[in-house]
């Protein structure tokens, strides 16, 4: 009797401390303002997994808001209400976030007439200290299917960008942290081009 009481014992301090540990582990995503993933959802949201000893979404511990590669994907036409992100800072770039905007208001994707909708292109490349890009940025994923023609007008369309607006004006602390540092752009064309090529 005595053994099957500090089994029972046993067995609900661990459950206690397994419980303690869960409500330890939880992640508040309010402050990055990420969704856990849904199979129903349609637009991008954070990666979520479980055990099987969780009962509900959870967030993948990782850093915020920005991890050892900088990624940013710019849209070709600016979703309703973020055209702020989309404007470039009027003094010298300072944060990751002007970084990003001046990136955002770079980008001059191909006329219409020669561009393909829903096409993605993501490339990468590192900045100099002084705002220079080290190196040609080089292509990590194009649009599955995409005619070579269609691939190579919108590399044309990403080096003329990057190339009008560089060097970027970074301050001293900017420049020092991102010099050398892998930055991943994914750019993606959800114009819709049919109403474009309908104006006069």
């Amino acid at each position: 009797m005595f053994r099957l009481a500090v089994v029972c014992l046993i067995g609900l301090l661990v459950g206690i401390g397994a419980a303690d540990a869960q409500r330890r582990r939880q992640i508040d995503a309010t402050p990055f303002s990420h969704a856990p993933c849904s199979v129903l959802d349609g637009q991008p949201c954070t990666p979520s997994f479980c055990s099987v000893f969780n009962d509900g979404p959870c967030i993948p511990e990782i850093d915020y808001p920005y991890g050892q590669n900088l990624q940013l994907t710019i849209e070709s036409a600016p979703p309703q209400g973020q055209t702020a992100k989309y404007r470039k800072p009027d003094h010298d770039l300072d944060t990751i976030g002007d970084l990003f905007a001046a990136l955002r208001s770079c980008w001059s994707p191909p006329p219409s007439d020669i561009a393909r909708a829903g096409m993605q292109m993501s490339v990468r490349f590192s900045f100099k200290r002084s705002g220079e890009i080290i190196a040609t940025p080089r292509v990590t994923y194009a649009t599955a299917g995409v005619p070579a023609d269609t691939r190579a007008t919108y590399l044309k369309a990403i080096n003329a960008s990057l190339a009008g607006c560089t060097p970027l004006k970074f301050t001293s602390g900017l420049g020092g942290a991102l010099a050398g540092r892998p930055i991943a752009i994914r750019y993606v064309d959800n114009r819709d081009l049919g109403k474009q090529a309908e104006k006069p």
